[in-house]
């Protein structure tokens, strides 16, 4: 069994900053990528950024510059750093892992509970 464990979110005014962790933890052989969703109210789920496990990174055009990503293998934790925080931000933050428990096996997704992020302007 793998799971995601999601904390840091919280209330924050604009212009403010959180950072958020998630934590993988059960059988894991690899982690082949984590990343950070969100999803606003009434909007669909959308890719905030990702990490892969060679270190490449990506992100959503509306929070380069603001967000970073990055992991901690020893860990088996990623991290999603959010500053100059806007309202437009507010939403339910998820964790997502592609993880492989064995070696050969196929790799599969899974998401965290999501923890919430609201910013007040």
């Amino acid at each position: 069994q793998v799971q995601l464990v999601e904390s840091g979110g919280g209330l924050v005014q604009a212009g403010g900053s959180l950072r958020l962790s998630c934590a993988a933890s059960g059988t894991i052989f690899s982690i082949n990528a984590m990343g950070w969703y969100r999803q606003a109210p009434g909007k669909q789920r959308e890719l905030v950024a990702l990490i892969t496990k060679g270190g490449s990174t990506t992100s959503n055009d509306s929070v380069k510059g603001r967000f970073t990503i990055a992991r901690d293998d020893a860990k088996n934790t990623a991290y999603l750093q959010m500053n100059s925080l806007k309202a437009e931000d507010t939403a339910v933050y998820f964790c997502n892992a592609v993880v492989a428990i064995s070696r050969g096996s196929l790799a599969t997704i899974h998401w965290g509970q999501g923890t919430q992020v609201t910013v007040s302007s």
